[in-house]
């Protein structure tokens, strides 16, 4: 059984080798039949023409409108990549910072923005690119016991707005808002000061204190700041600090509850608010200029 087994194999062998040596004595012609494309069919891939410009960005556009906004960032990036340095290229990217603004992708939002600058700073809507930048960063403020980096970023970015474009649409709503940063970025200093005086650390709360009346006196903090920095020097036997701190305030706030109860907290030591137009607090306050 096992002989005839091994006949088979061999013969098997022959016939595979003979069918080798007659494929390669044909001619390469006869090879066409193994070819899956007809005789004389040569393959040529697909090339999908460029739509036009034109094109991307009005599909962008629709989808801007349909509130599509995955969509048209695809159509405005598409438009981006075949037509670089175009002007349609330069709509699609503020279209784009829109878009990523508008889908809260503020980091991409603010990315496009910044891009947008650098190539076209002199445009006529480089002033919105500005202000979607800082709104990128405005709508992610946190609240003021958190870190305020964001916070100092939108101020400076709608700070920008103001001073290079003080005529556009957005420098209104820019100026409120960097009313309302300068505020959160107030409270944040005085939470860290109250800290620092419950600790009685004066020296480090009265750092704190200064932050808020050299650089945010306009802020609805000040009052207060002007009031805790009486009660640090006090305690710290720095009485013409504490009388000029006193004397500020109650010439800013004369109806302010935080100059009534300073007022009575320097009388029960003996002494009353009097400025001391030499000291850092009085020379803030003249210097005071937000725009």
């Amino acid at each position: 059984m096992r002989h005839a087994e091994t006949v088979n194999m061999r013969a098997s062998t022959r016939i595979a080798l003979s069918f080798i040596a007659v494929m390669a004595l044909l001619p390469l012609g006869a090879c066409d039949t193994l070819n899956p494309f007809d005789k004389g069919e040569v393959y040529k891939p697909e090339v999908k023409p460029d739509l036009p410009a034109e094109k991307l960005y009005n599909d962008g556009l629709a989808a801007v409108e349909a509130r599509d906004f995955d969509k048209a960032n695809k159509q405005f990036k598409e438009l981006d990549k075949v037509y670089p340095y175009s002007q349609w290229s330069k709509k699609a990217l503020l279209m784009q910072t829109f878009s990523h603004y508008s889908l809260k992708e503020f980091e991409e939002a603010a990315s496009a923005g910044k891009r947008y600058l650098q190539l076209y700073p002199a445009d006529a809507d480089a002033a919105y690119a500005a202000y979607l930048i800082a709104s990128s960063y405005y709508d992610v403020v946190l609240d003021i016991s958190r870190d305020q980096e964001r916070a100092e970023k939108a101020l400076v970015a709608f700070m920008e707005v103001v001073q290079r474009w003080p005529k556009s649409d957005y420098a209104k709503d820019a100026k409120f808002k960097i009313s309302v940063l300068r505020d959160q970025l107030a409270g944040r200093e005085m939470e860290v000061g109250r800290y620092y005086l419950n600790k009685r650390n004066f020296t480090a709360a009265i750092n704190r204190f200064r932050i808020v009346v050299s650089q945010y006196q306009t802020t609805n903090q000040v009052e207060e700041a002007l009031a805790r920095l009486t009660e640090a020097y006090l305690a710290l036997g720095i009485v013409n600090e504490a009388e000029t701190a006193a004397a500020v305030l109650g010439h800013n706030f004369p109806e302010s509850q935080w100059y009534k109860d300073t007022y009575a907290l320097l009388q029960n030591k003996g002494v009353e608010p009097k400025e001391n137009q030499d000291s850092w607090i009085s020379k803030a306050f003249k210097a005071v200029k937000i725009f």
